[in-house]
This record gives C-alpha cells, structure tokens and sequence, in this order.
C-alpha cells in the first residue's frame, strides 16, 4: 500500500490495451519520481466496459482516490472513443461521474510508454544494438512497440523539459524487403485489402507470418500457445516466423527513425521484452540499419528496450506529475 506525502497525491492509473486492462494507485508529486502500487491486471473480454473493469478495481481497494490517470489504445480524439482492438467505447466528458472520479485525464497508450521513457530510471533500459550511449537528453527518440497492436510514438526531449507526440504510426503500410515479405503482403491484401504495418508486428501477426512460412500446418495453433512455441523453440517453424517478425521490426524501426529524425529508438509494447534476447542473432539489427544510402546514419542510432515492468501503468502517472 502506497501513502500520501507533503505536496503529493494518490491517484488511479490505468494502462487499457486490446487483451488486458491494467490499474493500480500511483502516488505522484512535483519533485518526486512515479510510485506504483500492486496492479491489478484483467482481461477486457471478461468486461462489457471500461467502467466494469474500473469498479473491480476500485472494489479491492481500501482508500478511493478522487483523480485518475488512463492511457487508452486508441486516438484520444472526439466525443466518443473506441478502443482500436477491443470492442469498448467511452465519452470522454462524462467518463469521471460515470466511474465515480472527480478527474481523469487521457492520453494514449504508447503517448503514456513516452512518458515512462521520460520519467524512468536508466536502469529500466537495456541496451539492443547500435552505439551504447543512453537515449538524447536534447532531441528526438521515436518510439515503438508491439502488443495487440503496435504503438508509435515521439519522445522530444530539451534538458529536463520534454515533450510526447502520440501517434497512429503503427497503420502505415507495410513495406516487404525481400520475396518471403511480398508474398506475406499479397496474402494479407487478400484478407485485409488495404496492410498495416500492424497486420505483421502485433501479437496476431506472428501467427499471419506462421502460416506464410513453408511447411506450415492448415491449423496454425492459438496466438498465446504460438508464441509461447516460437519464443521456447519448442516449434521450428513458428521460430522461424518469430525470426521474420524481428527482421519485419528492424525495418519498421528503421524506416520511424528516418520520418522522425531520432537520435535513439526505444522499444516497449507487451511482447518485445519476451523475446529481446533473441533480436540480435535474429537480424534486427541488420535490418535497421539496410537503409540503403543512409546505412552509416542507421548505425550510429541506438536502440534500447525499456524494461519497467508496468510502462504503461507509469507513464500515466508521470504524464500526471504537475
């Protein structure tokens, strides 16, 4: 249980994704670092609504905190929002009465992970590839990750001010590289019409890749057992589907830090720490950097993975933080 201090508060924090709804109390202040409480973590599929899931939170918990803070992956944007990869909606203006809070403020999910780089200590960074020197503390770091789906973000930093740029960088069209990536995309056109760069590196999107590779079954197994078997090796083929899935990310992480002129890259997002170990020996690097004439640029770029165990979860309170 976290307390109150002088010239601090205790808030409600909630990291909403497209598989898990997260929250926990956070106490926040001016002149300290975000601390979290337990997080609670539940499956928005056993909910019909934000404000269900809210309420079993709220129902464990012994003080009520009177203002939140709720990173959403969707664009907060309109009257009315829904949630990209989950079937939930909310208005944003009656959001607080509905759940019984004076005060929520939104941002969106990978808005809230620029946060966390901000605000996180460098010892929740590890280091992937490229020059090992810590992200900018004056300049741009482009920021992506996959989960359900894939986040894109902009953290611009100017000494100890910085400034997030929520994006919807993660439906850009995906760009194959070689002959196994253009017959990926013609499949996925087949299916989707129209291919995001989300439609390969998400948690589905291995399983699109599985069953594009040679050999692979007419059944492909369910998403967590899948990656489960291709993080493990326990499966062949879907390991090499996990290999193209990191060659797939090198390139989209390429091709952000070019758009965003990044002097850094951060990866985050609910999958990428599962199989980081295992980005190096399976080209990513490589493929970040086949920039073609911009491939001495690319090398000199680092990329580093946040490795806070709730990013989502923190950057809502430090976006928070006064």
């Amino acid at each position: 249980m976290i307390a109150n201090g002088p010239n601090q508060e205790i808030i409600a924090v909630a990291d909403i994704g497209g598989t898990h709804a997260r929250f926990a109390l956070a106490r926040v202040g001016r002149d300290i670092r975000p601390e979290l409480g337990e997080p609670m973590v539940l499956r928005t599929a056993d909910y019909p609504d934000l404000g269900a899931a809210f309420g079993a939170f709220v129902a464990k918990l012994d003080v009520r905190p009177r203002r939140g803070s709720f990173a959403l992956a969707c664009p907060i944007r309109g009257e009315k929002l829904k949630f990209t990869n989950n079937p939930w909606t909310l208005r944003p203006a009656s959001l607080a009465g509905e759940i019984g809070l004076d005060e929520v403020r939104l941002l969106n999910d990978f808005g809230a992970v620029g946060h966390a780089a901000a605000k996180a200590d460098p010892r929740d960074f590890t280091h992937i590839c490229g020059p090992n020197r810590p992200p900018p503390h004056a300049g741009v770091s482009s920021i992506l990750g996959p989960g359900t789906g894939l986040g894109v973000a902009q953290l611009i930093r100017d000494g100890d001010a910085y400034r997030v740029v929520e994006t919807e960088g993660g439906h850009i069209d995906f760009a194959p590289h070689d002959a196994f990536e253009d017959g990926l995309l013609a499949r996925l056109r087949e299916k989707f019409g129209r291919v995001s760069i989300e439609r390969v590196l998400s948690g589905p999107g291995l399983a699109e890749i599985f069953s594009a590779m040679p050999g692979a079954p007419a059944q492909r197994p369910a998403d967590p057992a899948l990656w489960a078997a291709a993080i493990s090796g326990a499966d062949e083929i879907a390991r090499a589907a996990l290999q193209k899935f990191c060659l797939c990310l090198g390139a989209v992480a390429g091709d952000l830090a070019l758009v965003h002129g990044a002097e850094a890259v951060i990866l985050a997002g609910g999958l990428a720490p599962r199989f980081a170990p295992m980005l190096t020996a399976f080209g990513f690097a490589d493929r970040f950097r086949a920039k073609g004439r911009y491939r001495e640029t690319m090398s000199n770029i680092p990329v580093w993975m946040i490795t806070h165990p709730q990013p989502g979860l923190f950057g809502a309170a430090a976006a928070f933080t006064p």
